[in-house]
This record gives structure tokens, sequence and C-alpha cells, in this order.
């Protein structure tokens, strides 16, 4: 268990997707139908999980903003916030103009009806306490209503169970989730329709890092204009975080060189102090224009329809689900999977290859966020007075 530990989630991820390639045509039913078992139980466990994921990490993550919610922190919070639905809205446009000609949309349901014929050899429901919109409804009540009566015995009870649910994630879901995702691949290995999804997930990874990278020169293009500096120039400087981060797959570590480069960058100290680590929490546009491209793929794979509606109103959740994601060990996707179970219908199955897909691009989604931190704190010293923190 501490060899496996010590290996990276990214690394254990794909070699459960190879597993379970591979394996899906060989083993034999009786074994099959253990992993079909340990994956209905699996999927369950989830699903009672997500209510609590919301309720315990967005409620302490609401309130913690709302606690010192200054001028200056209302400005920073609704600029990351903007430009995290920008890049959910600029990922969608993108996705559905290029993936239908990437993706063959007959797979998921030939893949349901195969996997239909491996029966567990047992079920155990575990319904959830209570829906996601109920979790959600409950979470922005309880974060707004902590941080505006300052109810600090109530605060420390929701900081004691955000740390309970993550420390759940953090032992019990993601030491698992290889082992899931290899079921689901050994499933679909044995419909016939697994090297189909291994050739939609290269596509799509293809696509998304060309995503990013445009992303990061609209925003600096964006804080060059308003900061009145050399956009390229300023992207070029904080290359070191950008590189940082896809070494560390984690904002929080990275915030050392995020905050030095940005600072090389003409940011005051005071400034950059105050925006880079709360936006290393609040802003995720590279996470949220990933699990955008994502959903739109599997959808197309699914066949579902991909209305403009329907993705806007997740967009817009979805930003703000982003604000818990750090709390989350394994990734923003963890947050997310509330907002794609509710409101784009995505059952345990599609959750898994979400994750999946998700992690083998996790640290390219990190880097896109710490360097976006620059381009945000670029903006906000052009336009805090000179009495700002300093």
């Amino acid at each position: 268990m501490k060899i496996l530990k010590k290996i990276p989630l990214l690394v254990r991820v794909i070699i459960a997707i190879v597993l379970g390639v591979l394996l899906g045509n060989v083993l034999p039913l009786w074994a099959m139908r253990l992993f079909a078992t340990f994956n209905f139980l699996f999927s369950n466990f989830l699903s009672f999980l997500i209510p609590l994921i919301i309720v315990g990490l967005v409620t302490a993550a609401i309130a913690d903003i709302g606690k010192g919610a200054g001028k200056l922190l209302l400005i920073t919070a609704l600029i990351a916030y903007g430009d995290t639905v920008f890049s959910g809205l600029f990922s969608y446009a993108t996705s559905v103009s290029v993936f239908p000609h990437l993706i063959n949309p007959d797979g998921i349901a030939q893949i349901a009806a195969e996997e239909s014929k491996i029966e567990p050899y047992f079920t155990i429901n575990i319904p959830p306490l209570m829906d996601v919109m109920s979790a959600l409804v409950l979470s922005f009540a309880m974060g707004l209503g902590i941080a505006h009566l300052g109810a600090s015995s109530l605060k420390r009870g929701f900081d004691e169970l955000r740390d309970i649910v993550a420390k759940t994630i953090e032992v019990a879901l993601i030491p698992l989730l290889p082992l899931y995702i290899m079921g689901i691949f050994m499933s679909m290995a044995n419909s016939g329709q697994a090297w189909h999804i291994v050739q939609v997930f290269v596509s799509i990874i293809g696509v998304i890092f060309a995503m990013h990278i445009i992303l990061l020169v609209v925003q600096y293009c964006i804080a060059g204009i308003v900061a009145h500096r050399n956009p390229l120039k300023a992207l070029k400087t904080m290359l070191p975080a950008y590189f940082t981060a896809l070494g560390t797959s984690s904002s929080a570590a990275t915030i050392p060189v995020t905050l030095k480069q940005t600072q090389l960058n003409g940011v005051r100290p005071g400034i950059a102090g105050f925006v880079v680590p709360l936006c290393a929490t609040i802003h995720l546009s590279g996470s949220a224009m990933k699990i955008t491209a994502c959903a739109v793929a599997l959808m197309l794979i699914q066949g579902a329809p991909i209305e403009f509606g329907n993705f806007l109103g997740f967009i817009m959740m979805l930003g703000v689900m982003m604000v818990a994601a750090p709390g989350v060990p394994g990734g923003a996707i963890m947050a997310a999977l509330a907002v794609l179970q509710s409101m784009l219908g995505f059952n345990a199955e599609q959750q898994a290859m979400m994750i999946a897909l998700y992690i083998t691009m996790d640290s390219f989604g990190t880097a896109c966020n710490v360097t976006g931190d620059g381009a945000i704190a670029m903006v906000i010293d052009s336009i805090a007075p000179t009495d700002s923190p300093s």
C-alpha cells in the first residue's frame, strides 16, 4: 500500500486503463462479475458522498470568502469567477465546433447494452441523505449565513466537516478510483468499445492542450491592455510558474514561484501577496475549461444533446463549485461531480470516465490556473488604489 501511495495518481489511472483494456477480453465471467460487484458498490458509495462533498466543502469555502469580503477581495473574486465562466464558454464553443469531426457518436449506447450482461454477485443500495440541489441550496444558505453573522461555533463545525469529507476522499475514494476505472474499461473492452474510447481520449487531450494555450494568450492580452504592459513579455515571465505547476500539479505548492514571477511583472508586492494566494483557491479557469470540454465529448459519444442553454447553466454553476476544488485531493473534478450529475445527467460510469480523462490532463489544467493568476494580479494592481495592501 505504501508503494502504491508513492506512485502518482496519473500513473495509477493510466495503468488501470491499460490493464482494463487488456484484461477485459481474457478474464472469465466469474472474475468480471467480481469487478462488476465492486463497481456497483463503489458507484453507490460515490453517489452517497456527493451531497456530503458539496455541504462539507462548499459551505466552508463560501464562509471563508465572505468573512473578509472587502472591496478588493470582492473585485478579485468577481474577476476570477468571470474568467472561469469565460473559459468554460470558450471551451464549449470550441468543443461543439471541433469534437463532432473527431468523435464517432455510436459508442456508449452499445457499451451500456453489453455491460448489462455482466451482473454483479450482489447489490447494496446506499441512498444519499439528500439530492444534489438540496445540498447546493443548503451550502449557500449556511455559508452566507455564517459569513454574515460571524457564527464562529457553526463555522468550526463546518470546518471540521470539511476536514472529515476531505479525509474520506483522500483515504477511501482516491485510492480505489484506479480500480473502479479499471473495471469500467474492462466492461468496455468486453463489449468491444475500449479502443474507440481510448482514441477519443487522445483526440480530446490534444484539442484541450491547444485551447489552454490560447486561453493564456487571451488572458494576458486583456491584462496587458488594462495594465499597459507587453502581454507576451508578461506571459514569458510567468513560464517558471507554469512549468513548476506542471511538475507539482498543485496550485498551492506553486504559490512561491507564482508570487515571485508576478512581482517580476511589476505587480506591487502587497497586491501580489494578496491576489496570488486567493486566486490559487478561487480561480480555476483551466480546470473549468477541461471539465467543460470533457463533458461535451462524453455527451457526444453518448449521443446526448449538447444544447447551449443546458451548458450555460452548467458552466455558471461550475464556476461556483470550483471554489471548493482545492480542498479536494485529486483535483477539481471531484467538486464538479455534483453539477455533472444534477445538470447534465451524468451517471456513475460517465463520471468515472470524466475522472480518468481529467486526471490525464491534471497538471496542464493546474499550470493554466496558476499562470492565469498572474494576469489577474496585473489587472488588480492597475485598478487598486495606492493605499491597497503593501
